[in-house]
């Protein structure tokens, strides 16, 4: 899992906008 979120985020980083947030306890949170 770490490394699927690791390769959306360098994917991602271009946009500001877009944010994958981890949430202790939860999982993943995707912010646009």
């Amino acid at each position: 899992m770490d490394v699927f979120i690791s390769k959306l985020r360098k994917k991602l980083k271009h946009n500001e906008n877009i944010q994958i947030v981890n949430v202790k306890g939860y999982g993943y949170k995707l912010i646009c």
